[in-house]
């Protein structure tokens, strides 16, 4: 029987900023969903202080796959190596590591390596080459991005929430925002949505958004649906003040009806924030923008959720 081919591959990129700045972003693998384009969420199982293990789901040559993966850190070396603890097939193993040296002048030279065997013919090793490749040139772009954009992390990217108690059942809410192909028909600040189902609970969405002013804008989402308490997106088209935008829904049943919770991780732009809000105009501003902006549009959406949820119940009383 002849063994599986290990493939062997690494990418490196120079980027202009310090290498603890550079590792931070790689080791909060929470907040990968802003940072990197392929990823579109991540479930920590378990952490500590020098490893963590996770489950993570991620666009691969177009299809969303998913794997468990294990990582170890070394702060002092700048070194994270990572394992696939469950590969998606047709990948049978995959390992690698993350290695961030300085350089003079404040640079950091980033190499990323991948080592990986791959189950079929030809095309199939091809493929996954290929995807490797793409995703990997992307990460080390998008982390350039971030890295380099003058600010600490913790200042654009940002997290918050909402939560709401409202009336129904978690799975009448759930329900509501899985079935956002009627949106349209439901919700006021909704004109249009595409939905297409690629696989059982993962979704591609195109959605038009019209504001106060009357205007519009387009996004397109991957959905998650983890029926009956949890629906996970991961935008691909955010608007111009965004790096990155991902977001949870979770509904859970209380003791007076449905508790439903909205949370947001932006990765802000600050190139954009001048063009966008107006001259003068910094961070913290950008920051309480999209807290107001999405934040309405996310209560609005379960405020209608739950007169629909409550219309149902009254309809089978």
């Amino acid at each position: 029987m002849t063994s599986p081919v290990t493939h062997t591959l690494t990418h490196s990129r120079e980027i202009a900023a310090p290498a603890e700045v550079v590792y931070s972003l790689v080791a909060d693998v929470t907040r990968w969903p802003v940072i990197f384009g392929p990823t579109v969420h991540v479930d920590l199982l378990e952490r500590s202080d020098t490893g963590e293990r996770f489950h993570i789901w991620a666009t691969v040559n177009g299809s969303v796959r998913d794997w468990v993966s294990r990582r170890s850190f070394d702060p002092q070396a700048k070194l994270v190596e990572f394992a696939q603890e469950r590969s998606a097939a047709p990948i049978t193993s995959m390992g690698g590591s993350w290695r961030f040296t300085d350089l003079p002048g404040g640079y950091t030279k980033v190499v990323l390596d991948h080592h990986f065997t791959v189950a079929g013919d030809d095309a199939a090793q091809a493929a996954i080459i290929k995807a490797v490749n793409t995703n990997s040139e992307k990460e080390l772009t998008a982390l350039g991005l971030v890295a380099e954009c003058g600010y600490v992390p913790g200042e654009i990217i940002h997290v918050f929430e909402d939560t709401v108690q409202l009336p129904g059942s978690a799975s009448d809410i759930y329900t509501f925002v899985e079935r956002s192909d009627l949106w349209p028909k439901r919700l006021p600040h909704v004109g249009r949505v595409d939905l297409v189902e690629t696989a059982d609970g993962v979704q591609d969405m195109e959605m038009d958004t019209v504001t106060t002013d009357g205007s519009s804008h387009t996004t397109r989402s991957v959905r998650l649906c983890f029926s009956p308490n949890k629906i996970v997106y991961k935008q691909q088209l955010p608007p111009a003040l965004l790096l990155g935008h991902s977001g949870v829904w979770e509904f859970t049943d209380g003791p007076d009806g449905a508790v439903a919770t909205s949370r947001h991780m932006v990765a802000i732009n600050p190139a954009a924030i001048a063009p966008v809000l107006g001259a003068g105009q910094g961070i913290g501003d950008a920051q309480q923008y999209l807290r107001n902006a999405l934040g309405a549009n996310s209560k609005a959406t379960l405020a209608h959720a739950g007169y629909w949820a409550e219309s149902l119940a009254e309809n089978l009383s």
